[in-house]
């Protein structure tokens, strides 16, 4: 009966020992438990966090986008002025032999001295400096002017 009673004691203490065990165990299987939602949830963050992130970039790439656009469109513009002022200074280059060239043809008509005179010179300091090319006259106009400058008015 003794061996029955140390046998039984010894039953009670290991299952005691191992109610304890459980109880340690669930303990440590609910505080897996809510690491595993901690980290499930910490997850979530990352994955709103990336989603904003890769809007953000989408919302970039759509204004660098148009950023390029209109660079390039500011680029077409500047080239175009660039054309217009060229055009527009060979214009201002032809008027200006063209009066450079009037002046003199007039010149050669002697109504009265003075007043030709202060005409030349008015001519002379309005115009503005343009860099000239070289006179370009049609066949027709050179000939007309050779045989004009050979032919002296009576009164000249």
């Amino acid at each position: 009966a003794q061996r029955s009673a140390a046998a039984a004691k010894e039953i009670k203490t290991l299952i005691g020992d191992s109610v304890a065990q459980v109880n340690a165990g669930n303990v440590l299987v609910s505080e897996a438990g809510t690491t595993m939602m901690n980290v499930v949830d910490s997850v979530r963050q990352v994955n709103d966090i990336m989603t904003e992130i890769m809007a953000a970039s989408e919302e970039q790439r759509a204004g660098i986008e148009q950023v390029n656009v209109a660079m390039a469109q500011m680029d077409v513009a500047t080239q175009q002025n660039a054309a217009l002022v060229e055009e527009s200074f060979a214009a201002a280059a032809s008027m200006q032999e063209q009066a450079t060239e009037l002046a003199r043809e007039v010149s050669l008509f002697r109504l009265d001295g003075r007043a030709m005179d202060s005409a030349r010179a008015r001519a002379r300091d309005t115009a503005a400096p343009v860099r000239r090319a070289p006179p370009r006259l049609a066949p027709r106009q050179q000939a007309n002017r050779e045989a004009f400058q050979e032919t002296e008015f009576e009164g000249r």
